[in-house]
């Protein structure tokens, strides 16, 4: 199986930005389609955003959409999820997987956590 590995997270102030990013071992994660996910403390997990293999086509869940910004870079081997505007329902523990049928495909890893916190 593919080992994805996130990071990025930090503890933040209401409206600052973070960057998160999400790489691959082994495998090149150009060869798949990529999501975000995160899950709060007693909350399910829930999908952020996907970005299909060559970036062109893009979706968000409505919570994110206008805030937050999936991107790849393919050559280094990355998936980034730009986080702005970060409010305190923003806190969680954010992971990254591949994405087959609108679902995530592998076990999850450790992922990052973001704490948004005045």
């Amino acid at each position: 199986q593919l080992e994805l590995v996130e990071s990025g997270g930090d503890v933040v102030e209401p409206g600052a930005s973070l960057r998160l990013s999400c790489t691959a071992s082994m495998n090149p994660l150009s060869d798949f389609a990529v999501g975000w996910f995160r899950q709060a403390p007693g909350k399910e997990r829930e999908g952020l955003a996907c970005i299909s293999t060559s970036g062109d086509n893009l979706d968000y869940a409505d919570e994110v959409k206008g805030r937050f910004t999936i991107s790849r870079d393919n050559a280094k081997n990355t998936v980034y999820l730009q986080m702005n505007s970060l409010k305190p329902e923003d806190t969680a523990v954010y992971y990254c997987n591949r994405v087959v049928s609108n679902s995530p495909y592998y076990a999850w890893g450790q992922g990052t956590q973001v704490t948004v916190s005045s």
